[in-house]
């Protein structure tokens, strides 16, 4: 009997990484309409994903654009978008928010389990996940990317398996590329942190004193390099084959893209947003700078990379405090036994995280997670919201044009259109097949040159009106407070059809 209840008990008792899950998940699901509404590019992924369910096929060209109508598509994201399709047909953009807060909840829980695991501390664990959670939280969006956030937990966590003599384990890692090379398009970052790992690795083989050298377990060299050939490999099972190479790499390479692309722009340090990860730096820094012990440039090497990467690009702000949370937490650990605090001190603090692990270890910490899951399904069946201040997970009409594209829906226009590139998602997933968009947030596919022409429209720089012309533009929808849209409201052979606190269509006459 006691058996018994105490084998209830285990399942019943939140574990501090239900706990942090728990958490995660709610914070994710509170902040539905800030990621819905960031961009428009979820409504571009669920209408993608809506044509391969349709379908039954990926697209190989495009069909969503009057500007580059037919023309070779990869499909990087093919696999979250079908994700985001479905989960939207069975609760509309309730259940894409939803499939944020699973996946982000489970990729921080993976990295909360990871940093206990090489600090060996509870309390040091809990303290950096929440701080490297939080950290990450600026790019927390309803989007394909999160995807990423997950497999790179999961493929740190099969190279520090590898790295700690589990050898075997080396298959996981094409499994996991087939998922993620399907998925995002940031798989290549999965290869970045295998190949600093193993830069590491050699660091420490050739440069590191002997007595400070912690040698690879016997078979690593073969196993690491056998699941990172044959995850090279696996990348190429993908409807794109040896393209979403081009795709992935060439975007990163293009100057201008990365230039007009707002994720990819360096993080504003002015923004309290990003003073989370200003303090996990300034940690980071301190505790490796003071600490005793020797640390292993296996972690070092890929921590300081992407700290490099988000501070040039604020998208990598997660993958950094992926990547960076368990070294952060085992340096504090070195850090705080090496303070000379008062004997008996330093014994209640060690007793007690000792226990409280010894605890957490034991927990499944299974029901709570499952039942909060349960909870939010219901809850919005019923109507129920789960943001911060009540308001539904929904379209801001002060962000895009909800009213403008209701009075479409009655007042279809001839010709193609020239939209506002945020917009250009909404309009996909409002008027999709009816309305091909002028260009939207992919910009790996529509390249430099077309965005070259959105950006003359949009500047009012010399030729903007042959670019209409030449796209044989009928129609333009921007926010009313654009330039373009009052210069071609002056223009004649324009007028505007349409106008509300948002937006403004002007139709050629």
């Amino acid at each position: 009997m006691k058996n018994r209840i105490e084998s209830v008990l285990l399942y019943l008792l939140p574990s501090v990484g239900a706990i942090l899950w728990i958490s995660t998940f709610f914070g994710v699901l509170m902040s539905g309409p800030r990621m819905v509404n960031a961009d428009g590019d979820l409504g571009r992924h669920i209408t993608i994903g809506g044509y391969i369910l349709d379908n039954h096929l990926v697209p190989l060209r495009d069909v969503f654009s009057h500007t580059m109508l037919g023309e070779p598509l990869t499909p990087h994201e093919w696999l979250a978008q079908v994700l985001f399709a479905q989960v939207h047909r069975l609760m509309g953009i309730n259940g894409a928010v939803l499939l944020a807060a699973l996946v982000i909840a489970t990729a921080f829980w993976l990295v909360y389990r990871q940093t206990r695991a090489q600090s060996g501390s509870l309390l040091a664990a809990a303290i950096v996940s929440i701080l490297s959670l939080l950290a990450s939280s600026i790019h927390w969006l309803s989007r394909p990317h999160i995807f990423t956030f997950l497999l790179l937990a999961l493929w740190m966590g099969v190279l520090y398996q590898i790295k700690q003599g589990n050898t075997r384990r080396w298959w996981l890692m094409p499994l996991l590329m087939i998922a993620w090379v399907n998925l995002h398009g940031a798989f290549i970052a999965g290869f970045a942190t295998w190949g600093l790992c193993a830069f590491g690795m050699l660091w420490e083989r050739w440069f590191t004193r002997s007595e400070e050298r912690e040698a690879p377990p016997a078979g690593f060299w073969k196993s690491y390099l056998l699941g990172g050939g044959f995850s090279l490999l696996a990348t190429l099972l993908n409807p794109a084959g040896l393209g979403i190479w081009g795709t992935s790499v060439g975007y990163v390479a293009n100057r201008y893209l990365v230039d007009h692309t707002v994720e990819y722009q360096s993080p504003n340090f002015h923004e309290p947003i990003t003073w989370l990860l200003l303090l996990f730096i300034a940690l980071l820094i301190v505790v490796l700078a003071l600490r005793k012990r020797h640390t292993t440039t296996f972690q070092l090497f890929p921590a300081v990379a992407w700290l490099v990467m988000s501070l040039y690009s604020a998208r990598n702000i997660p993958l950094f405090a992926i990547v960076a949370a368990p070294l952060l937490a085992k340096a504090c650990v070195d850090f705080l036994s090496g303070l000379e605090l008062p004997e008996i001190l330093r014994r209640r603090v060690e007793k007690l995280d000792a226990g409280l692990l010894k605890v957490d270890l034991r927990l499944k910490g299974i029901f709570w997670p499952v039942l909060s899951v349960v909870i939010v399904v219901i809850g919005f069946s019923a109507g129920m919201t789960f943001t911060r201040d009540g308001t539904a997970n929904a379209y801001d009409p002060a962000k895009f044009p909800v009213g403008a594209v209701d009075w479409l829906e009655q007042n279809p226009q001839r010709g193609e259109v020239f939209n506002y590139f945020p917009w250009g998602g909404y309009l996909l997933y409002r008027q999709w097949p009816q309305c091909l968009v002028f260009i939207d947030g992919q910009t790996d596919f529509y390249g430099e040159a077309l965005t070259r022409e959105y950006q003359r429209v949009i500047g009012l720089e010399d030729g903007w009106e042959a670019v209409l012309d030449g796209h044989n533009v009928g129609w333009v929808i921007l926010p009313v407070k654009e330039h373009a849209a009052r210069a071609l409201e002056q223009l004649d052979g324009w007028q505007v059809v349409y106008r509300d606190g948002t937006s403004v269509i002007i139709g050629r006459k």
